[in-house]
């Protein structure tokens, strides 16, 4: 258990991380202006797995040999963090920043769900209940068969479905694999791919406001990665996990500023029950422990 002060960094780092994240996330939005789905994911990744092989490099993990084990696990994980980035980019490309990062936020509802299923965990009667009425939360947001259903929605439902399999994974992963190398591999791999889907498109010209703007997002993915891991070190989960919800704040803002987006009442709504059944799950988690 951390004191207060710790869980207080730690939920700073949190907030810290998510404003990274949504950053790059505006940052692509504004590339897709310009540029193709593929190209966009390959420039960034050349950027963003540089940074990570440099950070690698500095902490001694940029050559290292899992066991057999670890490396079935790691190469299924980067599967299912290539097909995460792609169906979320596909849906931001095409949808407002808030409504498919609001979507996203269901992730701890289907993990917790998942892990029931999938690796044994208990889970009660009440997180059941909460995790039903986060995905009808979910449902409001998409809104299917509605006129305000945007078809891109599916694709950041598909994004949550590649981030719960990520996740699982990752919990198997042996704890002497460094974090900074299954980050480093997965940021090559999606790198690598998206490169050779980019052949089979028109490449356009880089504007120096458009590198810029690559540039930017893959600095701002990686302050999010590394604030979030700061942020498990310093607090307790259960307490600095919510403040993950703090992410739907900065979207809104951004979309607002950046976009002139102005989500609908629904959107609203919907985003409110999955925040709250989420932070619930997080309250039943907590006392389960105890």
């Amino acid at each position: 258990m951390h004191d207060q002060q710790s869980n207080m960094k730690g939920a700073i780092f949190m907030m810290a991380s998510m404003a990274g994240f949504v950053l790059n996330d505006t940052m692509i939005k504004l590339v897709s202006e310009e540029l193709a789905l593929f190209q966009t994911v390959f420039l960034r990744g050349v950027m963003a797995t540089a940074l990570l092989g440099l950070l690698a490099w500095y902490k001694g993990a940029l050559i290292y040999r899992p066991a057999r084990r670890d490396m079935k696990i790691i190469g299924w994980r980067t599967f299912a963090e290539v097909g995460a980035t792609f169906c979320f980019l596909t849906a931001l490309f095409n949808m407002p920043l808030a409504n498919a990062t609001a979507i996203l936020q269901s992730l701890p509802l289907a993990v917790t769900l998942a892990a029931s299923l999938f690796l044994g965990q208990k889970v009660g009667w009440r997180r059941y209940l909460a995790i039903s009425i986060g995905f009808i939360g979910v449902l409001i947001i998409v809104r299917p068969g509605t006129e305000g259903f945007n078809a891109y929605s599916l694709w950041a439902l598909g994004a949550v479905g590649f981030v719960t399999l990520r996740d699982l994974l990752s919990h198997k992963l042996s704890p002497a694999t460094p974090s900074i190398f299954v980050a480093l591999v997965t940021s090559a791999a999606v790198m690598v791919l998206s490169g050779l889907l980019a052949a089979t498109q028109e490449w356009r010209d880089v504007s120096l406001q458009t590198a810029i703007y690559l540039a930017a997002a893959a600095g701002f993915i990686l302050v999010g990665y590394i604030a979030a891991i700061t942020a498990m070190r310093h607090g307790d989960i259960p307490f600095v996990s919510p403040f993950r919800y703090s992410v739907l704040i900065w979207a809104l803002l951004l979309g607002f500023f950046v976009f002139g987006e102005i989500p609908d009442g629904w959107t609203i709504i919907g985003s409110t029950i999955v925040v709250g059944m989420g932070i619930f799950t997080f309250y039943r988690e907590r006392v389960s422990r105890r």
